[in-house]
C-alpha cells in the first residue's frame, strides 16, 4: 500500500503471475519446486568441491561461487526477479582463496557482482586493470569486519537503480519516485519509509551516489 505506482506496476507485472499461483492453488507447489532446484545444485557443488578436496589442487585453487540474480516466492505478490527489492537483489556470494580467508566467516558489507573480475584477478597476482568500476574485496576476505565505505547499486531497466549501504536500501524509479528501507529495522523491508520528511536528508545522501542522479 506504501510503494509508488511505478514498483506496483513492476511488481504486478504479467510474468509475476502471483494471482494465478494462488488462485490455482500452487503457491505452495511453486516454492517445493524451487527448493528442490537449489537443493538439487547445492548437491552438484557439493559433488565438485569434494572432487577438489581429494585433488592435488586443493590448496592452491580459488573458489568463487555466486548467481545471477535473487527471487522472490510471492513476497509483495511478485515472483521472479524484475524488481529491485531485497529479495530480487541479492544473492549468494562466496570465496575461497588459500592462504587469505579464513573458513566459517560471514561478511555483511554491501558489495556487487561487478567486484567479482577485481577480486579474481587481485587473489590471482594479475596486474591491475585500470577502468574497471568494481574493486577488489580482498580486504573484506582478509577481515570481514575491514571499514568499508563503498555502496552497492543494481539496476532494472533504464533510470531505476538502488542502493544499499549497511544500513539503508534506497530506490529511485525513473520518474523520481522513491523507496526507502531501514535495513536495520526492517530486514524483510515491509514499511516503506521515503515519505517520512526527517529521512529527506538521508535520501538525499543516497540519491547523490546514484548513476544520473544528482
Amino acid at each position: 500500500a506504501d510503494l509508488p505506482p511505478i514498483a506496483r506496476e513492476m511488481a504486478l507485472n504479467k510474468e509475476s503471475s502471483h494471482h494465478l499461483l494462488v488462485s490455482t492453488g500452487n503457491w505452495k507447489k511453486a516454492v517445493q519446486a524451487y527448493l528442490a532446484c537449489i537443493t538439487f545444485s547445492d548437491v552438484q557443488i557439493g559433488r565438485m568441491l569434494d572432487a577438489l578436496d581429494k585433488s592435488p589442487h586443493r590448496d592452491n585453487t580459488i573458489v568463487c561461487l555466486w548467481s545471477d540474480h535473487g527471487y522472490h516466492l510471492g513476497e509483495k505478490w511478485h515472483w521472479h526477479k524484475q524488481a529491485l527489492w531485497q529479495r530480487a537483489t541479492h544473492v549468494p556470494l562466496i570465496f575461497s582463496a588459500p592462504g587469505v580467508t579464513k573458513a566459517e566467516t560471514r561478511c555483511h558489507r554491501p558489495v556487487g557482482l561487478i567486484d567479482v573480475y577485481p577480486t579474481l584477478a587481485d587473489l590471482a597476482g594479475l596486474p591491475k586493470r585500470q577502468g574497471l568500476d568494481g574493486v577488489s574485496l580482498r580486504p573484506l576476505l582478509q577481515d570481514p569486519n575491514a571499514k568499508w565505505e563503498r555502496p552497492a547499486i543494481s539496476t532494472y531497466l533504464k533510470g531505476n537503480h538502488c542502493l544499499y549501504t549497511e544500513r539503508w536500501h534506497y530506490i529511485r524509479y525513473n520518474n523520481g519516485a522513491e523507496e526507502l528501507y531501514d535495513r536495520r529495522q526492517d530486514p524483510q523491508e515491509w514499511v516503506n519509509l521515503a515519505d517520512n520528511p526527517s529521512l529527506t536528508g538521508v535520501k538525499r545522501q543516497l540519491a547523490a551516489q546514484l548513476p544520473g542522479v544528482s
